[in-house]
This record gives structure tokens, sequence and C-alpha cells, in this order.
């Protein structure tokens, strides 16, 4: 397993981890079978995404969907520490993915890119890396 850290700068954003995660799936790649890499973010307020990356407009327009689905300051949760809307996004995006590996490279479409998707930022995020092989 492999890991590093993000640091965000917003409450919300999604931010590109593409590099950092092809970056360690080449280097594991030279030393086993790697067909595919799970990506783990191990916290309740963040998420991993799969969306275009070249038109910002599809990532203020994820965010902002998800600001209508789970809008601020309606949640039981915010009476604890206020960002209760970050847990409900983050439940619905979900905190992994699975995604498959050719030559050393994430195997994404052509407008494709990993996002970490922060809900309750700016904050540090660890991003875990674990190698699936045959």
């Amino acid at each position: 397993m492999k890991e590093f850290t993000i640091k965000t700068s917003k409450r919300e954003q999604l931010v590109d981890i593409t590099q950092q995660v092809n970056e360690i799936v080449a280097e594991l790649a030279n030393t086993q079978d790697l067909r595919a890499i799970l990506v783990f973010v191990p916290h309740a307020t963040c998420a991993l995404v799969v969306n275009e990356n070249y038109d910002e407009a599809v990532q203020d327009d994820v965010l902002e969907a998800l600001r209508k689905i789970a809008p601020k300051g309606v949640w039981k949760h915010d009476a604890i520490d206020d960002n209760g809307d970050a847990h409900v996004k983050a439940a619905l995006v979900g905190p992994s993915i699975v995604l498959p590996v050719e030559q050393g490279r994430l195997k994404l479409g052509t407008w494709q890119s990993l996002a970490l998707a922060e809900f309750d930022g700016p904050r540090e995020r660890r991003v875990l890396l674990i190698p699936l092989g045959r």
C-alpha cells in the first residue's frame, strides 16, 4: 500500500489527483503485475470522483448539484460541528474507487480524471492506494 497527502484550500472543491496517482501506479507497476488500483480516502467528509477535468464548469456543476441534494444547515449533525452536509455528500459520492491500469498508467477515458472531492475543507487529506494484480 502507498499513501500521499493533499491539502485542500476551500470548503468544497474537486482537486485533480490523477498525476499523483499515476506516479505511484508507474512505480508499483515496475515491481509487480498491476492490473488495477484501489484508491481510498480514510475521511468521513471527502470522497473520490472520476469525471471531466478539462472544463471547470463540469466541476462547478457537480458541486452545485451536490449542494442542491445536500444543502448546508439542515442536518441533525450540524448541532455537533456544522458539517452535516459534508457527511451526506461524502456518503453519496463514496470514499473509494477501483481503476484499471494498463502499461503502468491509469486507463481513463480521454476527458476523465480522478479528483478528491472536498466537502469540509480546507484540510489535509490522506489518499491510500492499494495495488490489485492477478
